[in-house]
């Protein structure tokens, strides 16, 4: 076990939220680190990005940008921060953040705490420029027009991310995941389009898991249509498993880690069956070994996303995945990921 992965066991042991906050202060302590050098087989493309690996951290863990140089550090071939909204606010109240260690899981109502777009933008400003980052995009949660939040934060940080994400599944912000529906996708995803112009910086969309496979499949139409270049599949669900044993099982919020997984890959697959090729996929929830990143990739994503996992795998799991899914790769006689793409669909 690495020096990385101790502190992370000793993260486990003190409260989630103040847990989060020490380990971002310990991210930002880091010197940059030179880019690494991964395994040939596991490149892969991801709506026109060149990803060294195939491994990304999901948003969630710096929000505000924070920690981008410690975090390229860490092995992953992208880095997804946010979500930021227009104007900083404070979130739920506390507690809003829950282990449920016996579950492998997550449950979390922070509600898009964060320092608003304006600190944000001037962290992207000094990104590490040898690391992907990608921008999540919230809505304010008293805003009339959620719409307008999410234009607001396109223009804003144009040309300041590799990728834009816009996520409209987060289950803590009251009326978000409503714009989910075609009417009201149709136009959101217009207007962004409009103020996208001939930006060529991608586009991404989250969804939740907690959809049929025929609202995946409107989804789908409405971001092919509107020129979406990703989906990221998918957010945390408002279902909770009748096994799940740990004492916070009933707190309210969204359900993260291994008891997602199935649920996230039955997301996946209807995403896949419904874009076709189409649409770029990103495969999150769950995914906590090189085996379960290797099914996704196989079922139609192009790359993974983790968070929850690195909570109880430490940082020392982002090397374990990229080692385990090279050796998949390698064993069915795949020359990289991007082979493997949709493979056993």
């Amino acid at each position: 076990m690495s020096l990385s992965d101790i502190g992370a066991a000793a993260l486990r042991r003190i409260d989630p939220e103040t847990a989060h906050g020490l380990a971002l202060r310990l991210l930002k302590t880091l010197p940059p680190a030179a880019r690494s050098i991964d395994d040939p087989v596991l490149q892969t493309r991801l709506a026109g990005l060149n990803l060294g690996n195939p491994v990304g951290l999901a948003a969630g863990l710096d929000k505000n940008g924070e920690a981008l140089r410690g975090l390229a550090g860490l092995g992953f071939g992208f880095v997804e921060c946010g979500s930021v909204t227009p104007l900083a606010q404070p979130g739920n109240p506390r507690p809003r953040l829950f282990r449920l260690s016996e579950d492998q899981a997550i449950i979390n109502r922070m509600g898009f705490n964060n320092a608003g777009l304006e600190a944000f933008a001037e962290r992207l400003m000094a990104r590490p420029s040898n690391a992907v980052v990608g921008a999540n995009l919230g809505a304010n949660k008293d805003t009339q027009d959620k719409a307008a939040d999410y234009v607001t934060g396109l223009k804003r940080l144009k040309g300041m991310a590799d990728y834009v994400t816009v996520n409209v599944s987060s289950p803590n912000t009251p009326g978000l995941r409503a714009l989910q529906g075609r009417a009201a996708l149709d136009d959101l995803l217009g207007r962004l389009a409009e103020a996208r112009g001939d930006d060529p910086t991608p586009v991404f969309l989250k969804i939740a898991p907690d959809l049929t496979p025929d609202e995946i499949a409107l989804i789908v139409e409405a971001s092919v249509d509107h020129r979406i270049d990703a989906l990221i599949v998918s957010n945390t669900t408002l279902d909770r498993p009748a096994d799940l044993r740990a004492p916070d099982r009933s707190e309210a919020g969204g359900l993260s880690g291994l008891p997602l997984q199935e649920r996230a890959r039955l997301a996946l697959a209807a995403a896949a069956a419904a874009s076709a090729g189409r649409l770029a996929l990103v495969a999150v929830g769950g995914i906590d070994t090189g085996a379960e990143a290797y099914a996704r990739i196989r079922a139609g994503a192009c790359a993974v996303q983790l968070y929850s996992a690195l909570i109880y795998g430490g940082p020392g799991l982002v090397g374990r995945i990229k080692r385990d899914l090279a050796d998949h790769l390698r064993a069915d006689g795949f020359a990289s990921v991007t082979e493997a793409v949709g493979t056993s669909r």
